[in-house]
């Protein structure tokens, strides 16, 4: 039975020594992009307690960050359903606000995760660029659902997969566009979600949207851990290692992507939206 009184403590001794800030990340347009919450943190709550603030905010992910020493710091990503593997805009959010609010003079971060390291550099044009081990995706030729029934797209060119999601590549970005996704089609997909692609007009060189129900994130409005599967896939067909990318959400959101070997670096703006202060109530009401 949902208990309001238990979590307004949970969520007010998250808050005591916690400071908080939500930034729309690839974006330099306020309300624009993905929202993303970052928590700097002394010490990490107990993971139910992180889980259930991001639940609370109901962001695509919210990120909380703990400095180690020196330039490095240790992230989780929280999702509104469960910890994420991965997280690009809410890494590119909490290297936003380590950046320009002080907590580090560098202008290079490294930011350790459950499954290895994140570089995230500060450009002199105030962008910054994040380096991520490239997500390799296979051709799928068995594929186990309707992709007229998920996305309502008849026509497609292939699909691609890993362990986590589907990429289902389309004839053109104004398929993109006009997709319809079945989110409880897309629920009974076994995946974290499905990604849709098409090659770009003469601004972008490919576009995406990205769905993920099954983890309460409907349509992603800016993922950037998908750009490292899509970067994989665009890299072979177009036979380029820099690419500009747009996500038609509609939010929407732009980034410049290049792939070196096995790492893929993704450019982008954020824009900080608010920051709200460490609770001053008790924690113990």
């Amino acid at each position: 039975m949902y208990n309001a009184y238990r979590d307004l403590r949970i969520l007010v001794s998250l808050f005591v020594n916690m400071r908080f800030y939500l930034v729309d990340a690839f974006t330099d347009e306020p309300f624009r992009g993905n929202p993303a919450g970052v928590c700097i943190v002394d010490e990490y709550p107990r993971s139910l307690e992180m889980q259930r603030l991001a639940a609370y905010h109901n962001w695509s992910e919210i990120s909380f960050v703990k400095h180690i020493t020196g330039n490095r710091f240790y992230i989780r990503w929280f999702s509104p359903m469960d910890e994420a593997p991965l997280c690009g805009h809410a890494t590119m959010a909490a290297a936003h606000i380590l950046f320009s609010s002080g907590v580090t003079t560098d202008n290079s971060i490294l930011f350790e995760y459950n499954s290895g390291m994140i570089g995230a550099t500060l450009n002199d044009t105030g962008s910054i660029t994040l380096s991520f081990s490239i997500k390799p995706i296979y051709k799928c030729d068995d594929v186990p659902f309707s992709i007229e029934h998920v996305i309502g797209i008849k026509q497609f060119i292939e699909i691609w997969k890993d362990e986590l999601i589907y990429v289902i590549v389309l004839n053109s970005a104004a398929d993109v566009i006009r997709a319809t996704p079945n989110f409880d089609a897309i629920k009974k997909i076994d995946a974290r979600a499905i990604a849709i692609t098409g090659a770009g007009d003469a601004d972008f060189d490919f576009s995406s949207r990205y769905f993920a129900p099954r983890v309460g994130i409907y349509e992603d409005p800016v993922c950037g851990s998908m750009h490292c599967r899509l970067a994989y896939y665009w890299k072979s067909v177009l036979s380029k290692s820099r690419f500009r990318a747009y996500q038609a959400s509609r939010r929407t959101g732009t980034m410049d992507i290049e792939v070196n070997d096995d790492i893929v670096g993704i450019t982008g703006k954020s824009v900080k939206i608010c920051e709200m202060k460490p609770c001053q109530l008790s924690p113990t009401i």
